[in-house]
């Protein structure tokens, strides 16, 4: 199961999601799949959330350190290649689908590793749909 930012921040912040999250987790227990671009997605997160002071800098420390642990210990890294910046773009060429860049290469990546798409994002989750992702309850 591929997770997207959506999860990630809401599995490691206060979110509204959190429980949501936490929950979906702990009732499937797939093998879990983040990229480097999800995590760089979710350090972006964090950081404007810490800039913003909607948490403090060493929450969002302690934030990332967990999350570095834990991706380390629990998931398998897909890193993003040029065949995913090419299938991205040509995602959101495709004028019936409503995708911002970063979304589509979340559904490339899922794609090319052939894992289920969980995000909390409607919207992607309905696009990914369409380009033949499979999608994970969240």
């Amino acid at each position: 199961m591929y997770l997207d930012a959506s999860v990630l921040v809401a599995l490691f912040t206060r979110d509204p999601l959190s429980a949501r999250a936490d929950a979906f987790l702990r009732s499937s227990l797939p093998v879990l799949v983040v990229s480097n671009f999800a995590a760089a997605e979710f350090s972006s997160a964090l950081a404007r959330r810490a800039r913003t002071a909607e948490m403090t800098p060493a929450d969002a420390r302690s934030a990332f350190s967990n999350f570095d642990a834990w991706t380390t210990r629990s998931t398998q890294l897909a890193e993003l290649v040029a065949a995913d910046v090419a299938a991205a773009q040509a995602f959101v060429r495709r004028l019936d689908l409503t995708l911002r860049t970063p979304d589509a290469l979340n559904i490339a990546v899922a794609l090319r590793v052939g894992a289920e798409l969980a995000t909390f994002d409607e919207k992607m989750a309905a696009s990914a749909h369409l380009l033949g992702a499979r999608i994970a309850a969240a």
